[in-house]
């Protein structure tokens, strides 16, 4: 963590009276006078409310015109989700800035719940979990994350993971210390055109504590249109190395100016960085973009059920959707040759970061290595070649 004397060269946060709400929008008119409603609707009183558009072409101006005079409008050509919240952070000027995506609704008591916490000039950020919700805003059981969020000081899991070293929510879950903004800002924006909150997460540890709210304070939506989700999955997948790149980049900088030594390439063993390799070597091993294999990952790549046109098949698979790990190893052998009869994947493929299945399932591991040759195998990806069993090869 940056030392006292180093932070006290920016203005501390000490008792905030202001907390600003920036909501940033790119053609999200359907969802966007949610968001509006829902930061002019908080319990605490002093709050202001900034708008961006980030030059949209649907109806989102007619819809931030309906509240002039109770919210500040930032009108832009668009330059992407970090050019937006430059923006909004330069108009806004609570002690406390939450950034809300315009597609997501924070509940009536976030800024009340989290600006407390501020009070301790150390604290530079409040985060909570988000309930899961459609395009409809019909609420789920699921929290974004599922996981428990970090508290205190997560400096150590930054140094040794890097920006996924410690469990943080979606951008709408987040309350952020001005303090700690202005040193970071503005933010590289051709690099974080979608995914911003990667950058702030990562180098907010290094400027104080973290705070848990644990009630969800947030709405996240879910709908065929996010565009951080959209394109291909391994266009998706080159574009999130890209923004760990860059991310791992900045984030060493500011480690070095605290005196705090990392290694990046470490980061990159625990990171979704792997998926992009392994996307890449997938490629290699499956040529044909009409074939299909097994892809054992839990559902967490969120493929779409592609991978440049090779058919993943999930396992365990019901309906053609993913459905839940094997309960033992004679489940999941039993479920693989009748994937292997009915649907004649050429491979199977255990994916990071789900390699522990091979030492989890002793018995499944040991019928695929006596079985069928395993023809790539590293810390990324083990594949096995379903199209030949080794005795078939062995008898010829």
């Amino acid at each position: 963590m940056i030392d006292n004397a180093a932070r006290s060269a920016g203005p501390l946060l000490y008792r905030p009276r202001v907390v600003s709400i920036v909501v940033s929008s790119y053609n999200y008119g359907s969802f966007l006078a949610k968001a509006i409603e829902s930061a002019l609707s908080q319990t605490y009183d002093a709050t202001d409310v900034i708008v961006v558009d980030d030059g949209s072409t649907d109806d989102s101006r007619e819809v931030i015109a309906r509240y002039s005079g109770r919210v500040t409008a930032v009108l832009k050509e668009n330059g992407g989700q970090a050019s937006a919240l430059n923006a909004g952070f330069a108009g806004s000027s609570g002690d406390v800035v939450i950034f809300l995506d315009s597609d997501d609704v924070l509940l009536p008591t976030a800024a009340e719940n989290a600006v407390s916490h501020f009070n301790d000039p150390d604290v530079s950020k409040v985060h909570w979990p988000l309930i899961q919700v459609d395009a409809h805003g019909t609420r789920s059981e699921v929290l974004a994350p599922a996981q428990t969020l970090a508290e205190g000081d997560v400096t150590a899991g930054l140094v040794h993971h890097g920006p996924h070293g410690y469990i943080w929510p979606p951008m709408s879950g987040n309350a952020w210390a001005r303090s700690f903004l202005e040193r970071i800002f503005p933010m590289p924006e051709l690099e974080y055109r979608t995914c911003p909150d990667l950058y702030l997460s990562a180098l907010v540890p290094l400027f104080g504590v973290i705070r848990r709210l644990d009630e969800p304070q947030s709405l996240w939506r879910i709908h065929g249109t996010n565009q951080s989700w959209n394109g291909s999955f391994e266009e998706r997948a080159r574009l999130g190395a890209q923004r760990l790149e860059h991310c791992y980049r900045a984030l060493s900088r500011y480690c070095l100016a605290a005196g705090i030594e990392v290694d990046s390439e470490q980061w990159k063993k625990t990171s979704w960085w792997q998926v992009y390799l392994a996307t890449e070597e997938l490629l290699t091993i499956i040529p044909a973009a009409s074939s299909s294999f097994i892809l054992v990952e839990q559902g967490d790549w969120e493929t779409g059920g592609f991978i440049a046109g090779r058919r993943c098949i999930p396992f365990l698979e019901k309906d053609g959707a993913y459905w839940g790990i094997p309960a033992d190893d004679a489940t999941a052998i039993t479920e693989l040759e009748r994937l292997r009869e009915e649907q004649s994947p050429g491979l199977i493929v255990f994916a990071w970061p789900h390699l522990w299945w091979l030492d989890h399932y002793t018995a499944l591991h040991h019928y695929l290595r006596s079985r069928y040759a395993c023809i790539r195998e590293n810390e990324r990806l083990v594949a096995f070649d379903l199209r030949t069993p080794l005795a078939s090869i062995g008898s010829t």
